[in-house]
């Protein structure tokens, strides 16, 4: 299976992100990539990104992800894409799965925020499993698998083979551009992303923006904990990979005794 990571620059507006998202779907889709992943809360923004506060909205919202399913349709290619959206009277951040028809498979919310973004808001209450081509995945959303590994081994446990991981991280103001992935001089993500590999026997795929100090690059991670591939840190554009779902076993995941931590 071909799977494919954006790293868009921050969007300026909804419709800037709706902008970028196509041309990497473009670029993805030419590489023959049959799903893509885009970072946390892609559409309108991370909050404080400087978009307008009607991208919010909840027609603002539907009409964005009207567009995804029509570009995922166009270029036959499954689309993960983060948004804010509006949900039983709750403002949730969440990741749709856009099939290459342009079918709506449902989203994953994030259900474990960061402490920072209580009022930006509210945690979500279920998970769920996708499939794609016959190939069974979950979705993590920062925070939660950085600090919850729980997260993950949910999807493990059910015969997930890869965990997509949209998630942000840096900053175009302040910081320091990374060298070298996985680096001891480098914040933890990147660390934490290998662990959640092979702690559970599975392939991760985050994605995060190509901001000018970013805190980790869009990377694969295999199930031995190996990095098959990042992006260049700062740099806008789109990685693919072919992975061999087979070697996806979930051994370490499916072997954890659930009942000793109840």
């Amino acid at each position: 299976m071909k799977i494919a990571l954006a790293s868009p620059p921050f969007p300026k507006s909804i419709n800037d992100g709706v902008y970028w998202l196509e041309k990497l779907v473009k670029d993805a889709a030419a590489e023959q990539a049959e799903i893509i992943c885009f970072p946390e809360s892609y559409l309108p923004g991370y909050p404080g990104m400087g978009y307008e506060a009607e991208d919010r909205s909840a027609e603002k919202l539907q009409a964005a992800l009207n567009k995804v399913c029509t570009i995922a349709a166009e270029n036959a290619i499954a689309i993960i894409v983060p948004m804010d959206w509006h949900h039983e009277g709750k403002l949730l951040n969440v990741a749709f799965v856009v099939a290459a028809s342009g079918e709506v498979l449902g989203f994953q919310s994030k259900n474990q925020l960061d402490p920072t973004e209580d009022n930006f808001w509210e945690a979500g209450t279920e998970r769920q499993l996708f499939e794609i081509n016959g190939v069974k995945f979950g979705i993590t959303i920062c925070h939660e698998g950085f600090r919850y590994p729980e997260s993950v081994r949910w999807s493990a446990q059910r015969d997930a083979k890869i965990v997509f991981f949209p998630h942000f991280g840096g900053s175009n103001t302040e910081g320091v551009l990374p060298k070298e992935w996985g680096s001891k001089e480098n914040p933890y993500y990147e660390k934490a992303i290998m662990l959640r590999a092979m702690e559970n026997t599975i392939y991760m795929a985050s994605s995060n923006y190509a901001s000018s100090y970013p805190d980790a690059a869009s990377s694969v991670v295999a199930p031995d904990g190996t990095c098959i591939k990042h992006e260049a840190y700062g740099r806008v554009g789109v990685i693919v990979v072919g992975i061999d779902p087979s070697l996806a076993t979930g051994l370490l995941a499916k072997r954890f005794k659930n009942a000793l931590y109840r």
